[in-house]
């Protein structure tokens, strides 16, 4: 994992989150789930390269408080000493623009544009993937943004919004204005989370910009990631639904852990990550309900065949100490 990468964009000086010649292994932002406990979690056992908000929304009308106070006091350079980056979500170049200057002004170093949420709608216009429905106004609001971001800024995107090619069109923008980076998930915004990502494209972006490319999308296993740096030549991977599910896949990619854990191990480590989990949620968040939710949320991801009735019965507890009690059954 540490073969050398383009790390800092021909002509912008700007140092890129993660190290010179190092291959980053990023956490993805995933709303409702990748919280700061979460994060916490994660950079205490892990220590991923690069941590991303989970998604804050740009509110489009009030002009004096684009983003909320909760999203306000959780920006910052850095979590834990890795990386932070702050991804927005929203619509039109002026809300946009604002809230990003209100982020730089709060303390980001890195900003995202979420072009890539499939749910990414608000009631007065698209927004996440939606904005790949109309890319003449990111003509307008990439340069833009590129111009109030002191630091890097990059976009994370879907291959297109229903034309998988269709961010090929949109690389000569990115590149022209000034974008660091990109983090592509080679699906389409309609597609969702159906079929497979599409690799195939994410190696053809890598040969076709100049920028670097962190491949994100269906990488659940060791093997999955270190075949797609093979074969793409990305710069590096964001793990989302993979690592939520399995927090060692970190470990794994870099030969920490074992890349095929036997049921026994497995079973260990899945009680102690929700074990802490709980005690960090219970720290952050209000009332035994909430809790439980909370940590029911990262149970979705879990598809390992050999847990899934004790998933079931986790999803069915209906207190914390019912599911504790499934998990005493594990490792």
């Amino acid at each position: 994992m540490h073969r050398h990468t383009e790390t800092t964009p021909p002509e912008s000086g700007r140092p890129l989150p993660w190290p010179p010649g190092h291959t980053p292994l990023m956490l993805a932002p995933m709303q409702g789930v990748t919280n700061r406990a979460l994060r916490s979690l994660f950079i205490d056992w892990i220590r991923p390269d690069v941590v991303f908000t989970e998604f804050m929304r740009v509110n489009p009308v009030a002009a004096t408080r684009r983003l909320s106070a909760g999203d306000l006091r959780e920006i910052a350079p850095a979590e834990g000493g890795v990386p932070l980056v702050v991804q927005l979500i929203g619509h039109g170049r002026d809300p946009l623009v604002s809230a990003a200057r209100a982020a730089g002004e709060a303390g980001a170093v890195h900003i995202n544009l979420n072009l890539g949420c499939p749910y990414g709608r608000m009631t007065s216009g698209l927004t996440g993937g939606g904005m790949l429905k109309r890319p003449e106004e990111l003509e307008e609001i990439i340069p833009a943004l590129r111009r109030a971001i002191t630091g890097t800024f990059s976009v994370k995107l879907r291959a297109g919004y229903d034309d998988p090619r269709q961010v090929f069109t949109l690389l000569p923008l990115f590149e022209a204005a000034g974008v660091d980076f990109l983090v592509l998930h080679p699906r389409t915004v309609v597609q969702e989370y159906d079929g497979r990502a599409d690799h195939d494209i994410t190696a053809e972006v890598v040969r076709t910009t100049r920028l670097p490319v962190i491949a994100n999308g269906d990488i659940r296993t060791a093997a999955d990631g270190l075949r797609l740096l093979r074969e793409s030549g990305a710069a590096g991977l964001m793990l989302g639904r993979g690592a939520i599910a399995d927090p060692l896949l970190f470990r794994r990619l870099r030969g920490e852990a074992a890349a095929e854990p036997d049921e026994q191990t497995r079973g260990a480590e899945l009680r102690r990550y929700l074990h802490e989990l709980l005690q960090r949620y219970g720290a952050l968040f209000c009332g035994e309900t909430q809790v439980l939710n909370k940590v029911k949320g990262v149970l979705a991801p879990m598809d390992d065949p050999a847990f899934e009735k004790t998933r079931a019965r986790l999803r069915k507890a209906k207190t914390i100490r019912a599911f504790t009690a499934v998990l005493e059954e594990l490792g």
